[in-house]
């Protein structure tokens, strides 16, 4: 073999094209890029290979649970438009990439892309092809995270956050739990909590902002015992903005959304415990498209 894992990642990312099909490819062309390239296209394979390079931050973020299973996923497929995360056909294509997550419990992307799509002859990087081919936008499958166990899935804006909230419970009151289930996941969805309590923190995020607060009451010109003080006051109060048991609950801001699991679960007589949460937001950390349009207008006079 002519080539290495990191040939067949770059014809990839080049393409847009599967794993398997770059593969084959360099394997016929003992590993010539360019030969590789002709050959994708010849079998119509790399059609999509100019939108490959376009920025695609749009798209949609689905949240879904199979009760039966007891599995769900959240999952991320950009688009560069946000007009495409409206489009049917793109929709019915992210549910259905969704629904083959649950099923097969691919570990990553990559092995995603190569299993058969649910309700399809075609796998998952097929399927995407000829969606790019169809609606003709660059799209990625960007990335998911499938949970087991009792879940609740909460989708916001039109999927623009996707949520999921793994419980531990016994409770019986299946509709009273999931009345409040759903408004952890909303809480998630509009307070933006990055961890889910004190303890999931790691030791060297508090001292740095412990480093950060001692400076500032420093700057303000407290003596140092003093502004030790503070700093314990101001990382409980860190503490309360980026911890989701913390947090006021935003229903009622007299009370931590703790409090409220604790009242809950005495309510409805039975152990309610959070194990873990997911939140995606559509784009988030992805470099956005922008569009110029005295330049548009200029390219479509030429």
């Amino acid at each position: 073999m002519a080539f290495t894992a990191q040939d067949v990642k770059t014809l990839r990312e080049t393409t847009g094209c599967g794993m398997m099909d770059c593969k084959k490819a360099l394997t016929e062309t003992d590993g010539d890029m360019e030969k590789a390239i002709e050959i994708l296209r010849e079998k119509g394979l790399a059609a999509a290979v100019k939108k490959a390079g376009r920025i695609a931050a749009e798209g949609l973020v689905v949240s879904i649970v199979d009760e039966a299973k007891k599995v769900g996923v959240v999952l991320e497929v950009n688009a560069e438009t946000d007009f495409v995360a409206k489009n049917e056909s793109f929709v019915t294509f992210v549910n259905s990439v969704a629904q083959t997550i649950i099923e097969t419990n691919p570990a990553d992307v990559a092995e995603l892309e190569n299993k058969k799509l649910v309700g399809s002859d075609m796998t998952v990087a097929e399927g995407l092809r000829d969606k790019i081919l169809t609606i003709g936008e660059n799209m990625k499958i960007r990335r998911f995270i499938r949970l087991e166990g009792d879940l609740v899935a909460y989708v916001h804006g039109g999927g623009r956050i996707g949520v999921m909230v793994q419980f531990d419970t016994d409770v019986a009151d299946k509709d009273g739990f999931k009345e409040y289930a759903k408004d952890v996941a909303m809480q998630i969805a509009a307070a933006t909590p990055q961890y889910l309590n004190k303890e999931a923190v790691p030791a060297e995020v508090v001292e740095k902002e412990k480093e950060i607060l001692t400076a500032q009451a420093v700057a303000e010109g407290k003596p140092q015992n003093i502004a030790e003080k503070m700093v314990m006051g101001r990382i409980s109060k860190f503490y309360k903005e980026v911890c989701l048991t913390e947090q006021e609950f935003i229903k009622d801001n007299d009370i931590s959304v703790a409090t409220y699991t604790s009242n809950t679960a005495k309510e409805l007589g039975g152990n309610i415990n959070l194990l873990t949460f997911v939140r995606f937001e559509k784009g988030e950390g992805l470099e956005k498209r922008e569009d110029n349009f005295a330049d548009e207008v200029a390219s479509m006079m030429k």
